[in-house]
């Protein structure tokens, strides 16, 4: 389980969010809304460990991540507003270099694979700036199917793309559920009821 513990974020002087507690089980998808600067990029970001709350902990399977840091990314997808791309590289070389940082082996065949779920058969060596928003976006998002993560922690994961795009990502997490996984997503736009059953968390703008 995923636990935030009287977390405070606090950016430029003002208070985005104070004594905020959580927690997301095993097989549960929590939606995060909240207008603009309400704070779930801070958020999903401190939940991921890559910034600091003012105060407070994240904590999973009971332990704080700050003194599992290695563990914990090992069992996380973090995608974030960017899709984390190198504009000089192809789709393949760019999935092949990511599944490298992490450690991860797979065989070319497997990427190619999940190219072509993503849609993106014939463009697996163009450069990724020459492909649309939408094609860049599925590119990241191809990640999801390479890398065995327990923890997915998605911000904003359905920009640029299309209704076809949009159901794939939402069918891959209730896929991810109901194996017993953990999704943690934002988005302007509501989940439809192909990504399952999911709990809502309402953030507020404080001025």
């Amino acid at each position: 389980m995923l636990e935030a513990c009287s977390l405070t974020c606090n950016k430029r002087d003002r208070i985005l969010f104070e004594g905020l507690s959580l927690l997301v089980k095993a097989g549960e998808l929590l939606y995060l809304r909240g207008p603009n600067g309400a704070g779930k990029t801070s958020l999903l970001r401190i939940l991921t460990g890559l910034s600091a709350p003012e105060s407070g902990s994240v904590k999973f399977d009971g332990c704080d991540i700050a003194l599992q840091h290695q563990a914990f990314h090992q069992q996380l997808i973090y995608l974030g507003h960017k899709g984390g791309t190198n504009s000089s590289l192809s789709a393949f070389d760019n999935l092949t270099f990511w599944l490298a940082q992490h450690g991860i082996s797979r065989g070319s065949n497997e990427i190619y694979d999940v190219l072509m779920q993503m849609g993106l058969v014939g463009l697996e060596d163009v450069l990724v700036r020459h492909l649309s928003a939408g094609q860049q976006r599925r590119v990241a998002l191809a990640r999801l199917w390479l890398k065995p993560a327990k923890v997915w922690i998605l911000d904003e994961p359905f920009t640029a793309l299309d209704t076809t795009g949009i159901h794939l990502i939402e069918s891959a997490m209730k896929s991810h559920v109901e194996k017993g996984g953990i999704v943690v997503t934002t988005s302007h736009q509501s989940l439809s009821s192909c990504a399952g059953e999911h709990r809502i968390y309402d953030l507020e703008y404080r001025f």
